[in-house]
């Protein structure tokens, strides 16, 4: 096997899998939020957390599969922003945040959906659920079966608000992968930046709707995601800000002041865009400068390429001690195609093994034709 160590190749722009283990095994923060959590939001890398798997109740951030669903939903084609959605009674009749809409009265999709992102809005939000799937009990079996399927493991729905109810409870860390979900679907950002706007009603009045994400205005880089706050959940977000083409969430639940959770938040961000960067290892198709002899092919040897892309999350200053290294085979038989793997491609952190990308032929290499077959049946025996 020849083996090369590389410089890192800086074209990357692929995220690698989601990292379980926190890059700072202990928090050296002192917060007053008893559950925290800070994620790259591409690479799924925890940065640091603490009892990110604590089960609690989180008020309104239980929205975001809420909100999730019907993006996805939108994306799907099933439903529309311009569809026309009766408001029932028992929507209207939600407590805490309100769009305050009028039973009976004929929303848009769009309007409903906006004031759910901005205003938190209770009566927007059991709205949607019915109209997607008929009840608010028939949504809240699909919450729980996408919370499933994404690994939510420790999330338990009874309604799509996060009003009190028993048995309703989440983690930092399944509300940090829940906000990567929302994160991909642009539509979201549209409504979630916006500061301050209005409903308007059917019947002629309006109602103000403010984003109770405070960070929106107040930290630059913050587009989303939810706050949410009860008695019993006391105060909690799930915040994100971009900033140099990366992504953080800070998740913090159960503040004990609704102040302090953006003050904490926003340290956590802060934190996490001053000491850590991401670092474009590699990219999908990345010549290696490497060949591989072909036996018995219409070329002598074939060109080795980077199989897949990676990023790593890594702190600043420390980007020399990341490199490749290239095991490649001394031959292979012909026929090659485009894309077979030929060996590996391994990322080294400080010399250890980290991670390992295929290394694959960057070229066809086929079986020689019968003139140049006859060629070099000749050429080798002359030798």
């Amino acid at each position: 096997m020849k083996q090369l160590l590389a410089p890192v190749l800086a074209l990357c722009l692929a995220a690698c899998p989601a990292l379980a283990a926190p890059l700072e095994p202990v928090s050296s923060f002192d917060l007053q939020t008893p559950s925290y959590l800070l994620m790259e939001a591409s690479t799924g890398q925890v940065i640091l957390e603490q009892n990110a798997d604590e089960t609690r109740p989180v008020a309104s951030v239980t929205k975001l599969m809420t909100l999730l669903l019907v993006l996805e939903a939108l994306d799907a084609g099933t439903v529309s922003l311009t569809d026309s959605i009766v408001c029932s009674s028992n929507a209207a009749g939600m407590g805490g945040s309100q769009a305050l809409l009028d039973a009976g009265s004929a929303y848009p999709l769009e309007d409903l959906l906006k004031s759910t992102i901005v205003a938190s809005a209770n009566d927007s939000a059991v709205a949607l659920a019915e109209h997607l799937a008929g009840t608010e009990a028939n949504f809240v079996e699909r919450m729980n079966r996408r919370a499933a399927e994404l690994g939510l493991t420790q999330t338990v729905y009874q309604n799509c608000t996060g009003l009190p109810a028993e048995g309703q409870h989440t983690t930092a860390r399944d509300v940090a992968n829940l906000s990567r979900q929302i994160g991909r679907h642009p539509l979201y950002y549209q409504y979630s930046t916006l500061w301050m706007d209005t409903l308007e009603h059917p019947g002629g009045r309006t109602t103000d709707l403010v984003n109770t994400n405070r960070l929106v205005r107040f930290f630059e880089g913050c587009d989303g995601y939810k706050t949410g706050s009860t008695d019993e959940a006391r105060y909690c977000i799930s915040a994100t800000a971009q900033k140099d083409g990366m992504r953080l969430i800070a998740v913090l639940l159960g503040t004990p002041a609704s102040q302090t959770r953006f003050n904490e938040a926003r340290k956590l961000l802060e934190y996490g865009f001053s000491t850590y960067r991401l670092l474009p290892v590699c990219q999908a198709g990345d010549a290696l400068g490497e060949e591989v002899s072909v036996a018995r092919g219409s070329a002598d040897t074939v060109g080795a390429a980077a199989g897949a892309g990676m990023t790593l999350l890594i702190r600043r200053g420390e980007e020399s001690s990341v490199s490749l290294q290239v095991a490649l085979p001394e031959e292979v038989q012909a026929p090659v195609a485009k894309g077979d793997t030929l060996g590996e491609l391994r990322v080294l952190k400080d010399g250890n093994l980290i991670a390992t990308l295929p290394a694959t032929a960057s070229e066809d290499v086929g079986l020689p034709g019968y003139l140049e077959a006859l060629l070099r049946i000749l050429q080798a025996w002359r030798r």
